[in-house]
C-alpha cells in the first residue's frame, strides 16, 4: 500500500456514473474495479492504493453481530468503531476502515420492500419511492468527510482537566469518502414544497429510529445528497444501506443512515437529537436561552488536524517522517504547522496530494527526534482564514473540541 496520495482526486464523469449504475442494478458493482478504472482514466493511482483488499464479513448467519464489517482493526466504543489514526493514509478512507457511529446494531433493510416516504405539513404531493425509483433520479457525486460531533471528546481531560460524558473518541471518529446519490433538494421538490416549508427531518430505519432535523436551506444545498454508493461500492450496511444522507460540513448526526422517512414542516421540529443529545450544554449555553433545547445547537463542524500515529507513538531517535491529515467544514486547507516544543515555535508542514474543500488533506514533515518522552503539536489553517484555536469552552457532552492536542511520542 502506498503511504502517499500524490494524484488529484476526481469525480467520475457522467459516462462512468452510467456504467457504475448499470453494475449497481445488476448487483455486480466492484469498488476495486471502479477505482481501478477511475485511476486509469485520470492517473488517480492513490485512490486504488487506498484499497486494503479486505472484504466485509458475512453476518447473515450471525444475526446477533453488531456490525457487518470486521471490528478487529478498530477501537471499539460500545456499538461504535473508531479508526486508529495511523491507518489514515489517503484522502479517501477505505470503506473497510471507515469509522462507525451507530445507536444500535446495524440493521438489515430489504431493498425489495424498501420505501422512501416524503410527507409533512409543508409538502403538497407526499411521495413514496422504491429504491429503483430513487436510483432513477438525477445523480450527484460528492467527496467529503463525515465526522461524529463527539470526535476528540477523549481529549477534554488533557485540555480542560475534565471528562465529558460519552464515548471517549480520540481522532478516529471521522472518515472521508466519495459519495454518489441524488440531491435531497430534488426529492423534496418532487414532493411539492410549499412556500411555508422551513424544516426537514430525516428519519432512519434503525432500531433507535434515529432522526435529525435541519433547516430547509441546508437540506436544499446542492451537495446535500441521499447517497447509495460509497467509494464506488454499493453503500455498506454499516454506513446506511440502502440510502443515507450526506450533509457536508455538518455534524455526522445530520448524515442520517438508513433513511426511510422525510418530514417537511413549516415549524421547528423538536426531537431528542436536537433538544437533549446533540446540544452544547454548560454555563456558556444557558438552557433558558435555547428552550425547548437543553443547550446550544450543533450544526457546522470545526477545523482540525491530527497525526497519523498511534497514541502514544513509539519512534526511533533521529530523522522521522511524520504524517497526518487535516480538514475543515469551511474551506480547503491552506496551511499546517507543527511544533515539538509545546507551541513555543512552529514550522510549516508540507501538504501532500489533493487539497479539496471539506475533505481530508494529507501533510508531512521531517522531525529529528531526541530520545525520551516527547510531544508533537499540529494546527491547521483553511482558505477562509480559520485557524485551530488555543482554547474553546468546555461543554458537558464533549462536542466540537478542536484545540491543538499534544500527541505523546516515546523516542527510544
Amino acid at each position: 500500500m502506498s503511504d502517499k496520495d500524490e494524484s488529484p482526486t476526481r469525480v467520475p464523469s457522467p459516462e462512468e456514473l452510467d456504467r457504475l449504475f448499470a453494475a449497481l442494478r445488476e448487483g455486480a458493482l466492484s469498488r476495486r474495479r471502479f477505482l481501478a478504472a477511475a485511476a486509469a482514466a485520470s492517473g488517480a493511482a492513490a485512490l486504488g492504493a487506498c484499497d486494503t483488499g479486505q472484504q466485509p464479513s458475512d453476518t447473515s448467519s450471525n444475526p446477533e453481530r453488531i456490525w457487518e464489517k470486521d471490528p478487529a482493526p478498530f477501537i471499539q466504543h460500545g456499538t461504535n468503531l473508531e479508526t486508529p489514526a495511523e491507518l489514515i493514509r489517503g484522502t479517501i478512507t477505505p470503506n473497510e476502515l471507515f469509522f462507525v457511529r451507530n445507536h444500535g446494531p446495524t440493521p438489515e433493510v430489504d431493498p425489495a420492500t424498501y420505501r422512501l416516504r416524503v410527507e409533512g405539513d409543508a409538502v403538497t404531493n407526499p411521495l413514496e419511492l422504491s429504491l429503483d425509483q430513487v436510483l432513477e433520479l438525477p445523480r450527484r457525486a460528492v467527496i467529503t468527510y463525515v465526522e461524529c460531533a463527539g470526535n476528540w471528546r477523549g481529549f477534554f481531560p488533557e485540555t480542560h482537566g475534565r471528562t465529558a460524558t460519552g464515548s471517549q473518541w480520540r481522532t478516529g471518529g471521522a472518515g472521508c469518502a466519495e459519495w454518489v446519490g441524488t440531491p435531497l433538494r430534488g426529492v423534496l421538490e418532487r414532493a411539492g414544497l410549499s412556500d411555508a416549508a422551513a424544516y426537514v427531518n430525516l428519519m432512519g430505519l434503525d432500531g433507535a429510529e434515529f432522526s435529525r432535523p435541519m433547516p430547509l436551506d441546508k437540506a436544499v444545498d446542492p451537495d446535500t445528497i441521499l447517497a447509495y454508493t460509497m467509494n464506488g461500492e454499493t453503500l455498506p450496511r454499516d454506513h446506511g444501506y440502502p440510502l443515507r444522507a450526506i450533509v457536508p460540513g455538518w455534524a455526522g448526526s445530520n448524515s442520517v443512515k438508513w433513511v426511510g422517512r422525510i418530514v417537511v414542516s413549516a415549524n421547528p421540529i423538536w426531537v431528542r437529537t436536537n433538544t437533549e443529545s446533540y446540544v452544547l450544554t454548560g454555563p456558556d449555553w444557558p438552557r433558558e436561552q435555547y428552550e425547548p433545547a437543553a443547550g446550544g445547537p450543533i450544526t457546522e463542524l470545526t477545523l482540525k488536524s491530527a497525526l497519523a500515529l498511534p497514541w502514544p507513538a513509539q519512534l526511533s531517535p533521529g530523522r522521522n517522517l511524520i504524517r497526518g491529515f487535516a480538514y475543515s467544514p469551511h474551506a480547503a486547507i491552506s496551511r499546517v504547522q507543527w511544533s515539538a516544543d509545546g507551541g513555543a515555535t512552529w514550522a510549516d508542514a508540507t501538504m501532500v496530494g489533493p487539497v479539496l474543500p471539506r475533505a481530508f488533506t494529507l501533510f508531512e514533515f521531517d522531525w529529528d527526534a531526541p530520545a525520551g518522552s516527547q510531544h508533537l503539536l499540529v494546527r491547521a489553517t483553511d482558505e477562509a482564514g480559520n485557524t485551530q484555536p488555543d482554547d474553546v469552552p468546555f461543554n458537558e457532552l464533549g462536542y466540537l473540541l478542536n484545540v491543538p492536542v499534544p500527541h505523546p511520542v516515546e523516542v527510544a
